[in-house]
Parts: C-alpha cells; sequence; structure tokens
C-alpha cells in the first residue's frame, strides 16, 4: 500500500481535529506515516497510532523545536524520501504552507496549498479567487505535497496501531531563524480560530463592545473572528482578523456580526460550509453569500440566540 506522508506540526497527548483530517485523509489515500515537527513523548506518540498512523518519523532532537522551518522542511524531504512517500500532507498553515513550499524544493516535486479535497490518483480540489470558484489540480512532477485547509475533511473511524518514533538523522540542514522568546497568549477557552468548527465574527457594527460575539460563541463552543475595521479601531486582537489581509478559515458555521461582507472580508470566510449573517442594513453585501440572514440588532439578536442555545442545554 502506498505510503502517505503526514506533516504533524505540534504532537500532544491528543491530535487537533486538523491532524485528524490530516491522519483520515491520508487513510484514504493509503497508509499514513507521521512525522513530526517537534519533538513529542511516547503518549503523543501513542496517539497518533491511536488514530491510524503506522509509523512515526522524527529526529528525537530537542533543537528542533527552537529554530523555525528549515529544519522541519529538510525532515519532511528526508521522511519522504525514507519511505518513498506517494504524497505529502501538511497543515494549510502559515508555517505549513512555508514548509510545503521548502520541501517541495528539496524533493523537485510541486505543491498545491489550500486544498479541500484529495482523490484516489492524488488530484487536489481547492477553491481559487477567495472561494468564488473551485478547481481541481494535479502536481505533474515529483511527489504530490499537499497543504489541507481544516474543516475540509470528515474525520472517520482510525485503524488503531501500535507505532514507536523512528529517528531520522538530517545532517545540516542549513540557516535557520532561532526563536529566542515567546510570549503565551491569556488561554480564552476557546478553539483555535482557523481549526474551529465554529466562529462567531464580529465588526463594525458591534461598535467597539464584542460583548454579544463572545456570549454566543460561549454559548455554541466557537472560536471569535473579526473584520479589519474591528482590530484596526483596536476593539479586538489583530490574531482575530479574518479576511484578505488576515486568517482564512473554513469552519462548519460562521456566524458574521455587524460586517458588510467586502470581498477583503469574503476571502477569508466564503468556503465556511454555512454562513449566518446578522445586519441591521438589509443591503448589506454579506446577504449575497449568505445562507441564512437575520436584519436586526446584533445586540439584541445575538444575546437572544445565546440565550436559547444555552436554555436547550440545559
Amino acid at each position: 500500500m502506498a505510503k502517505i506522508l503526514v506533516y504533524i506540526d505540534a504532537p500532544a497527548a491528543e491530535p487537533t481535529a486538523a491532524q485528524r483530517e490530516l491522519l483520515t485523509l491520508a487513510a484514504r489515500l493509503g497508509e499514513p506515516v507521521a512525522v513530526l515537527g517537534t519533538v513529542a513523548d511516547a503518549t503523543a506518540i501513542a496517539a497518533l497510532g491511536t488514530h491510524g498512523a503506522t509509523a512515526v518519523l522524527g529526529t528525537g532532537a530537542p533543537a528542533l523545536g527552537s529554530v523555525l522551518i528549515a529544519p522541519q522542511a529538510a525532515l519532511v524531504a528526508a521522511a519522504a524520501r525514507h519511505v518513498e512517500a506517494a504524497a505529502v500532507l501538511l497543515p494549510n498553515t502559515a508555517d505549513g504552507r512555508e514548509i510545503a513550499a521548502r520541501a517541495a524544493i528539496k524533493l523537485d516535486s510541486g505543491v498545491i496549498t489550500d486544498v479541500i479535497d484529495v482523490a484516489a490518483d492524488f488530484t487536489a480540489t481547492k477553491p481559487v479567487l477567495a472561494g468564488s470558484f473551485t478547481v481541481t489540480a494535479r502536481v505533474t512532477r515529483g511527489i504530490p505535497v499537499l497543504a489541507l485547509k481544516p474543516n475540509s475533511i470528515e474525520v472517520g473511524t482510525p485503524i488503531p496501531a501500535e507505532v514507536d518514533l523512528e529517528e531520522l538523522e538530517l545532517g545540516d540542514t542549513g540557516p535557520g531563524a532561532q526563536i529566542t522568546g515567546s510570549v503565551e497568549s491569556p488561554a480564552t477557552g476557546r478553539p483555535d480560530l482557523q481549526d474551529a468548527s465554529i466562529v462567531v465574527a464580529g465588526g463594525r457594527g458591534v461598535d467597539g463592545d464584542f460583548t454579544p460575539v463572545e456570549v454566543l460563541a460561549d454559548a455554541l463552543g466557537a472560536a471569535i473572528g473579526a473584520s479589519r475595521f474591528a482590530t484596526d479601531a483596536g476593539w479586538i486582537d489583530h490574531s482575530a482578523q479574518i479576511g484578505q489581509t488576515g486568517k482564512t478559515v473554513s469552519p462548519q458555521l460562521y456566524i458574521s456580526a455587524g460586517i458588510s461582507g467586502a470581498i477583503q472580508q469574503k476571502a477569508g470566510m466564503q468556503t465556511a460550509k454555512v454562513i449566518v449573517a446578522v445586519n441591521n442594513d438589509p443591503d448589506a453585501l454579506v446577504f449575497e453569500i449568505a445562507d441564512f440572514g437575520i436584519v436586526g440588532d446584533l445586540a439584541k439578536v445575538l444575546p437572544q440566540a445565546a440565550a436559547e442555545i444555552n436554555r436547550r442545554k440545559s
């Protein structure tokens, strides 16, 4: 059976939803083999086996996590050669795309990003032009290197396997930027924006108060996003920005609150499975792409929705 290499950027005791999607897709295409972006303990390695990985590769070098991109790309390329992979799957994050590009160069292969599905012959499906169209594409040179968007694959029931870490020797990977320090963001208890299956986003219409957005997000167990106007105004951190100059999300449910729906915003969320728009302007552009629309004051609509959701959960 063909070996499908899956890049796991941050192994943990329980793989993330995006990592489980990668393993599910790999199992559909062949035999999943995980390659680790950072050092993992025995629990994290065993968890990958529980979720379908048939082998786990890494360097075992603690220093790998202290540098950016270059060593991970070298490891992905070395692992792909080692297992004679038929394809390489990575997350469609900023780091994932850069690692994919660098690894593809080392493998003399083609790379496709923003992938939402892959056929048995490794034909990839992806959105283009801010999600306005969906196209299929194939790598015609070398090993297909594919970066998968989160919330694209329905996670299946894995076939568990017992796995151990196999260490690869990388040698000199060339210069790479060093992480000299980091600051941990305050814990919110909410899912990561780009991995979340539900996103509630606020824009100009919140008028500086994200409380209604936060109340609904907490009721739904959702991540919080924002338009560029809201982040530029200082109402919320720039890490929450969704759009052409921010993050791209593809949740199962996207709730747009007080956002007009200009093309820059649509570029970051148009591939959501279901879009619900709340806006007091009936002519807002967001209603053109929304599956469901509510014309009303978000300060009233969102708390009412949250209260009903909480009532049904109790």
